[in-house]
């Protein structure tokens, strides 16, 4: 039993303020420096609805990992522990998988992010992108075997900064509004084109991801000090703040550009910036801010996706090689090579649409089994120091939202998803058959 638990401290122990800030840095990623942008293009000013409707989505399911958290405080695998522990080896395979890429592949997404902004605010040639992403990559993967400790020290100063940076950037849109009068808030009206349930949905599928990562809490659990409840109430924190957050920056970019004048680009803090006619020194802090954002995302996935292939190996639906562990520096050293191996590979797939695709689908599978799990544990009456509220509508409410967003997905999204999971489902049962393993038969009905 780790000291943690019981509230006593050892070398490796984590505050629960820097749990919560390391769940911030895999949250206030690229998203909000590039998706709000995205949201008001396509729903105006009802996407602030949007970001308030995919937060309270992205709030049930972390009520559920704080409970499930609670129950198995020392699984590394996040989601994919849960549906191992409550479904058995199938599901926990495919559910594993998925989000074991949908991780991996989010860090050289993400770590583009970085190279894209790194170029552009040195003005020097897009062709040097990729070789920045690799050194970032390089660098974080070294960050990590350092120990989940300072990975999670380190990520946590990096979002002290990108959080400061957001404020200033809010606070600016806030002097102007109230500088600017009736004109600010006249960027609020609502396009007829846009006022529609259907563009409320579009932007809400087109930013739901910019809420993932407070599952990284959940791999390090027994590591925070206070213990379950402690890492239960920092993975919910970490939500609310990045929920109150969101609702600012979209609040401060319509304060400062119409609404409707926002198109689907890359970087529409800057775009604001430049319609309100900001000083010059505000575009280099937003740059700025990018570049933390997307070095703290990268190190938060870079972590995510190490520590669950490792608990994937140690329950031996994996080989051996990624089962590599230093109990000293609480790191899976293999995975974490493997995955930084895996980013820098995938910098070169050249369609980056598809890879977020997967990673899309994966993180939307895994928080629907989340909720299976929950309703799962909640029958057989397992012990959790943390209970989520409302059940069971809770865990229903998630999951009809879920499967809605899921639906909601560009078709291609889907596409690549559905054929992942029949991927995995026949690589399941072919090395289950060439294992010779005993097949389990229930009965649903009486």
């Amino acid at each position: 039993m780790s000291l943690e638990i019981y509230g006593m401290e050892d070398s490796r122990s984590i505050s629960p303020a820097v749990a919560m800030a390391v769940g911030l840095g895999a949250i206030i990623g690229a998203g909000i420096f590039v998706l709000s942008g995205t949201a008001l293009a396509l729903a105006g000013s009802l996407a602030l609805l949007a970001f308030i409707l995919v937060g309270v989505v992205a709030l049930l399911v972390a009520f559920e990992i704080g409970e499930l958290s609670s129950i198995m405080p020392h699984a590394k695998g996040a989601a994919y522990s849960y549906v191992f522990s409550a479904f058995g080896s199938e599901l926990g395979f495919i559910t594993g998988i998925l989000l074991y890429f949908s991780f991996a592949t989010a860090i050289p997404v993400v770590a583009l992010g970085f190279g894209s902004y790194f170029a552009s605010m040195l003005g020097i040639s897009t062709s040097l992108v990729i070789p920045f992403a690799m050194l970032l990559i390089f660098v974080l993967a070294v960050v990590n075997l350092l120990g989940i400790k300072k990975a999670a020290k380190v990520d946590s100063m990096l979002v002290v900064i990108k959080v400061a940076i957001l404020g200033i950037f809010i606070v600016f849109a806030l002097i102007y509004a109230m500088g600017s009068g009736a004109a600010a808030y006249s960027h609020f009206s609502i396009v007829p084109s846009k006022d529609s349930v259907a563009a409320i949905f579009a932007a809400s599928v087109a930013i739901f991801f910019a809420f993932s990562g407070f599952q990284t809490i959940s791999t390090f659990t027994a590591r925070i000090r206070g213990g379950p409840r402690a890492a239960a109430k920092a993975v919910i924190g970490a939500v609310v703040v990045s929920i109150i957050l969101y609702v600012l920056v979209v609040l401060g970019l319509m304060f400062l550009a119409p609404a409707s004048s926002y198109g689907i680009s890359g970087d529409p803090l800057s775009f604001a910036l430049n319609a309100s006619h900001a000083p010059r020194y505000l575009f280099y802090v937003v740059d700025i801010g990018a570049l933390i954002a997307t070095a703290s995302a990268t190190l938060a996935m870079m972590l995510s996706a190490s520590r669950v292939m490792y608990q994937i190996g140690e329950d031996k639906l994996l080989p051996r090689i990624v089962r590599k562990y230093n109990p000293r520096m609480d790191v899976a050293s293999n995975a974490v090579i493997i995955s930084a191996v895996i980013g820098v590979v995938t910098l070169f797939a050249g369609n980056i649409y598809v890879i977020a695709a997967i990673s899309n689908f994966g993180l939307l599978f895994s928080y629907l089994m989340t909720s299976l799990a929950l309703m799962h544990f909640r029958r057989i009456r397992a012990q959790a120091e943390f209970r989520a509220p409302f059940y069971p509508y809770l865990p229903i409410i998630a999951i009809v939202a879920i499967i809605a967003f899921m639906y909601g997905m560009p078709q291609e999204s889907l596409v690549v998803g559905v054929g992942l999971v029949l991927s995995l489902i026949v690589v399941y049962y072919f090395l289950r058959e060439l294992l010779g393993k005993k097949v389990v038969r229930i009965r649903l009905f009486r």
